[in-house]
């Protein structure tokens, strides 16, 4: 498989605090990627430089080979990303939101169908697809956003905490939409401090703890070599 992300001795300062201290993984084309870690963890930070939000202090990142300092623009053209606390225009209805979306993916009426048709499909949110979003639950609104971020079958997809605050069904409804497209193509790199719901999504998870990655591997290995029932384990042994 070819490398989709390379992240080489990565290092962001903010004024006096280094919020990431040197870190270095690959992700492969098709695979579901967690940066698994507790709140400050430095997984956001991380998401935001591959996304090319904010500039690394040092070290380099690669996405599908662009640099994503010299070469912002080609990285975009192949990325979505959604932040945690991602929101949608709440004046807008869901279906009008998706639409508005669409446009700037499309490139001409027919893919505006096909791109909408994909992101009502995986809203599932019915006949409140015509309800405006300013009455729509947390939950409604993050699948709302899910579909935004992967209606136009992005290459790379970054999800930031895709399922923080949402209850069970809704979660595991989440978790399912990731997985269905990953397996039709889609890279998937995510961030969790639910260790234990990703260790059910993700093919490969890297621990990272103030800054640092700890360990990296698929959870089976992880959990057999630290004779740990869960990643949640693993990570309490591997930070220790």
């Amino acid at each position: 498989m070819s490398k989709v992300i390379e992240v080489k001795n990565l290092v962001k300062d903010y004024e006096n605090f280094r919020a990431l201290k040197g870190i270095s993984f690959e992700v492969e084309e098709g695979e579901i990627f967690g940066l698994i870690g507790p709140n400050a963890a430095g997984k956001t930070t991380t998401l935001r430089i591959i996304a090319t939000l904010i500039q690394p202090t040092n070290g380099e990142v690669e996405v599908f080979n662009y640099n994503v300092v010299k070469d912002p623009e080609k990285v975009r053209e192949k990325i979505s990303y959604l932040p945690e606390e991602a929101g949608a225009y709440k004046n807008l209805s869901g279906k009008e939101y998706l639409d508005f979306i669409a446009r700037f993916y499309a490139k001409d009426k027919n893919e505006i169908k096909e791109i909408l048709t994909r992101g009502l499909e995986l809203a599932k949110l019915g006949e409140k697809i015509t309800n405006k979003v300013s009455t729509y639950s947390k939950g409604m609104t993050r699948r709302l956003l899910i579909a935004r971020a992967l209606m136009a079958k992005p290459k790379l997809a970054i999800l930031d905490e895709p399922t923080s605050g949402l209850d069970v069904i809704i979660s595991r409804e989440i978790r399912e939409i990731i997985k269905n497209f990953a397996q039709q193509g889609t890279t998937v790199l995510l961030s969790s401090h639910n260790m234990l719901e990703v260790e059910f999504l993700c093919d490969r998870i890297a621990l990272i703890d103030k800054g640092e990655i700890k360990e990296i591997g698929t959870p089976e290995k992880l959990k057999e070599e630290y004779d740990a029932k869960n990643i949640e384990d693993v990570f309490i042994k591997a930070v220790k």
